[in-house]
Order: structure tokens, then sequence, then C-alpha cells
């Protein structure tokens, strides 16, 4: 009966209502549950955890700046959570977002700086290149597995590290700022930034990036959903025997698979440079992007919508621990704590099923008596 009425709905609902069923209600409970545990650490601390999570929203949504620097800390954990939940969806482990994040911000910076372009366009080819090069240094992972036999999950950590040096050693060696441990500043009409867009959110740092980022989100969901290539991925990734009995180009399909999922991180570490810092500093360690986006794809069950949600709910997180502090004298390391008791229910998934049985069987024979 639900299928019929489902049927009976026009397509535009019809696919705007798979995109909330993709997502399921386990990640709710999860966070609940990591919320609680959180409330519960807290009072073995004898810390308010009432005025402790009101301080951590207050700093989040309190005001217009807040708000948008919350925004623009969400902002590449949507691209990084992306770029790992659709290679989980195609059956590949990518570890290595952080590096791809990297690398795409190089590119984008490169063609910020040394290319000459009308504005509008040069932020587009800016942005291009930094996907292109992200897509092409996960594509290093996928060929490698494919024709190799690498495992992705030790050939993205190397490259991870690979990435780190070699673009500090490009960015010392060819577009180093004199006096100081950065490249040159990219032309102003590269960057993703607007004054006005600023303005509207008290001069906080948030940027079209946000913008780029959701419409991913929808890429994602369709290229994967939606087309036949994104079948093939997915088909490779459940079962790629299977696949290749039935015509699939299996080895194709995981390097296109791991070229689509480093094209999501390139494209945040461009838009995170060109929205943000306009240039590339050498560093000494990860930024951390990458990694966090494994905990954003995880929360978000690897679809497109929870990953968005997720990325929201990791970033409110991240911004507003500080409030945490100033506010209740709550330590800004237990905030970590409580984004670590998230992921272990939601990876723990079966200890909430299991929960909901008990639940249900006691209420049914209270019920039946």
């Amino acid at each position: 009966m639900a299928n019929k009425q489902e049927n009976r709905m026009p397509k535009t609902f019809r696919r705007i209502s798979a995109l909330f069923k993709e997502g399921t209600w386990l990640p709710v409970i999860a966070v609940l549950l990591g919320l609680a545990s959180g409330a519960l650490i807290m009072l073995l601390g004898s810390y308010n955890p009432l005025t402790a999570y009101q301080s951590l929203l207050t700093r989040s949504f309190g005001d217009m700046y807040n708000f948008g620097e919350m925004i623009r800390q969400v902002t590449p954990l949507i691209f990084t959570g992306l770029a790992v939940a659709f290679a989980f969806r195609t059956g590949l482990f990518n570890i290595g977002a952080e590096g791809q994040f990297i690398i795409g911000a190089m590119a984008g910076i490169y063609v910020g700086v040394f290319w000459h372009l009308p504005w509008g366009l040069h932020a587009v080819a800016a942005v291009a290149a930094g996907a292109l090069a992200g897509g092409i240094w996960g594509g290093i992972a996928g060929y490698l597995k494919a024709a190799r036999g690498v495992h992705e999950v030790i050939s993205t950590i190397m490259l991870n590290w690979i990435a780190l040096y070699l673009v500090n050693y490009l960015t010392k060696r060819f577009m180093l700022e004199p006096g100081q441990m950065r490249s040159r500043t990219a032309q102003e009409s590269a960057w993703l930034s607007a004054d006005w867009l600023s303005g509207l959110f008290e001069h906080a740092r948030i940027h079209f990036g946000i913008l780029i980022g959701l419409g991913c989100a929808v890429v994602f969901y369709i290229v994967l959903l939606q087309t036949k290539l994104g079948f093939e991925l997915r088909a490779v990734g459940l079962n790629p025997h299977a696949s290749e009995y039935a015509g699939i180009k299996v080895k194709q399909s995981m390097i296109a698979a791991m070229f689509g999922s480093g094209m999501f991180a390139g494209l945040g570490g461009a838009a995170e440079m060109l929205g943000v810092y306009h240039y590339l500093s050498v560093e000494a360690a990860f930024r951390g992007y990458g990694f966090l986006g494994l905990a954003v794809a995880l929360i978000g069950r690897n679809t497109a919508l929870g990953t968005v949600l997720s990325a929201f709910l990791l970033g409110a997180l991240t911004y507003g621990a500080p409030g945490m502090k100033f506010g209740a004298g709550v330590p800004e390391e237990l905030i970590d704590i409580v984004i670590a008791m998230v992921i272990f229910f939601v990876a723990a998934a079966g200890i909430i099923t299991a929960m909901l049985r008990l639940l249900s069987g006691r209420r049914r024979k209270k019920e039946a008596a």
C-alpha cells in the first residue's frame, strides 16, 4: 500500500522523500546517547552539563558572527566527509582525504597566484584545478589498488605524508612570499570570499565554499544513486567478482571511485584556501580536516544528507567547545570525548538496536498482560 502511495507522488517529491529515507534514526539516537554520556561525565567532574551545553549553543548560534564562523568551520568538513563517504559507498576505505585536501589547496592557490583570468572565471578555474588535483591524488591510490593490489588504506596513509612534504617543498621552491613561511597571496579575482557576504555575518570569514559543498552533496546523491556509473561503482564495492562476471570493468571502477572521492577533498582544500586564507602556509603538521571527515562520514551513515548534517553537528560541537570552557569551566577536551562517544554509538549500532528491541519487547509484554 505504501509503495502504491509513493508511486502516485510526483517524481521530484519521490526523489526528495528518498533523500530523507537514505538516513536512519540510528545517528539521531547515537548523538543523543553521546550527549547524555558527556553530560554524565560532566556530572562526575562536578560540572553543570546544562550550563555547558547552553554555553556551547550560545557560542555556535548566539550571534551572526559566531554563526558565520561556525559555518566556516563546517565547510571543509562537508567536503572531506563526502570524500570519505563516496569511497565507503563504493567499497573502498579512503584514509587519504587529508592528503587530497592538501594537494587541492596547493593547486587552487597556484592557479590563483599565477593565472590571469577575468573575475569569476578565475575562481572557477582555481576551484576546478583543486578538484582535478585532488582527484588525481586519490586516483593514484585507486590505480595502485586496481593494478598492483596495494590496499588503499596503506597507500592513502603514505600519500598523506607525501602530500604534506611535497606541498611544503613546492610552496617554498616556487610560491614563497619573501620573508614569510607561506605562499604569495592569490589574486582577488580568484577569491571565494566577498565583503558583502562577510558583512551579513558581522565580518565572519564565511565564504561561497559552503554553497559549493552543498552542491557537491547533491552531485554525490545524483551520481551515486541516479546514474549507471554510480550503480556500477556500488556494485563493484558490494561484490567485485560478481560485477566482473556481469561485465563491469572492475579495475576502472576502482580508479574512478577513488578519483571521485579525491575530487571532493581537493575541492575542499581549494575552497578553504581561496575562501578563508587566500594563501598556502608551510605546515608542520596536518590540519586534520581529512581525519575529521572519517567521523563525519561515519556519523552520517555515508549518505549525502547524513554527511551534511553530521558536518554541521561536528562543526557546531568543535566551534562551540571554547564556549563550554568559558561559560561553565568545562575543559575543551571533554567535547572530544562527546564526539568520540557519538562515533562509538554509531559504530556500535548493534547495541542501540538491541536496546530498542529490549524496550520494545518489554512494552509488548506489558500490553499482553
